[in-house]
């Protein structure tokens, strides 16, 4: 299986949407070229947790490894929360308190 580094922004201490879009794109089109391997391929929902691993492994542990999305399901609180990680890991900064930040 891939491990993709965190992104790195072209800003030194910006984290910028757009680039995150990129990446995610970029994510997509791995995953769908089966480098994530068949079982990224075997559902819409397989896809998308892939395609946030890929997004960002650390991230992706933190927020959704222990409870990964279902069929359906859009959760809103942690997606935050998997946005605040990337912007803590692409300054830098410690990933602690991160999960449980957003109110659920």
């Amino acid at each position: 299986m891939a491990n993709k580094n965190p992104i790195p922004l072209n800003s030194s201490s910006a984290f910028v949407d757009t680039e995150v879009r990129q990446k995610k794109n970029e994510c997509y089109a791995d995953v769908e070229s089966g480098l994530w391997g068949w079982q990224c391929k075997s559902s819409m929902i397989a896809k998308e947790n892939c395609a946030l691993r890929c997004l960002s492994t650390p991230c992706y542990e933190l927020i959704y490894a222990s409870d990964p999305l279902e069929e359906g399901e859009k959760d809103l609180f942690r997606s935050q929360e998997f946005k605040f990680c990337m912007h803590k890991l692409s300054m830098g900064e410690s990933l602690e308190g991160i999960k449980g930040s957003f109110d659920y």
